[in-house]
């Protein structure tokens, strides 16, 4: 991991850097914020979530409706609750945008991101299902990563699993696929900009949209 953040900050171009990717600093306060976070009121508060993200935090599939296509609506269960509460206040200061999640999100308190964000990662993994295909390219990518484009393998961060690491990595097992890929292209395209030091759009911008769909597909059916 060291190696790798140095190299993105060989490979990162000046204009990364002109503002901050996230306002949120992890103060020993702010981890304590989020693990101390109330899941009963997390769960009160997720009712009102329910309608996009679904019961059970699985979130919505991408589907065509009347010819217009809608867009996928991100699984939140079993997620990295430093990750959630991240995405929520990055959403709420502007970091990230989104026209349904800003407005939500500036209606949220610091506690409130904190006990929606422990509420859903208590919640488990979604199992997705995928059309049979061939995982080798993503297993690669996945488990070895390709050094002739100083790519990491994604488990060296999301793990071997897809879990997540504790701080503010997101699990990727059980999401949508289309969710996934349109992440990827987002940040691959620079509309997305969140990630601290371009960590994401550096790795998406080298990799094609066909690796993109192969690894969404992959992780999406993952346990």
């Amino acid at each position: 991991m060291k190696h790798f953040l140095l190299a993105v900050a060989l490979l990162a171009p000046p204009a990364a850097y002109a503002e901050p990717a996230s306002k949120i600093a992890w103060t020993p306060e702010t981890l304590n914020l989020v693990k101390k976070g109330d899941l009963n009121k997390g769960k009160a508060l997720a009712e009102s979530c329910q309608s996009c993200h679904g019961a059970k935090g699985e979130g919505i599939a991408a589907e065509i409706r009347d010819g217009e296509t809608i867009p996928a609506i991100p699984a939140l269960a079993g997620q990295v609750a430093n990750y959630t509460y991240k995405q929520l206040r990055d959403y709420s200061n502007d970091s990230r945008s989104n026209s349904s999640m800003t407005g939500i999100a500036k209606g949220l308190s610091e506690q409130d991101a904190a006990d929606l964000a422990v509420w859903f990662s208590s919640l488990p993994m979604p199992e997705q299902k995928t059309a049979s295909q061939d995982f080798t390219r993503a297993e690669k990518m996945v488990g070895q990563g390709d050094g002739k484009r100083i790519l990491p393998p994604c488990s060296v961060c999301h793990g071997s699993r897809g879990q997540g690491e504790k701080m503010d990595i997101p699990a990727l097992a059980g999401q949508h696929a289309d969710y996934f890929a349109s992440t990827l292209l987002a940040y691959k395209s620079g509309e997305r900009h969140n990630d601290v030091y371009s960590r994401m759009r550096l790795i998406s911008q080298q990799l094609s949209e066909a690796e993109i769909k192969e690894l969404a597909s992959f992780y999406q059916q993952m346990k």
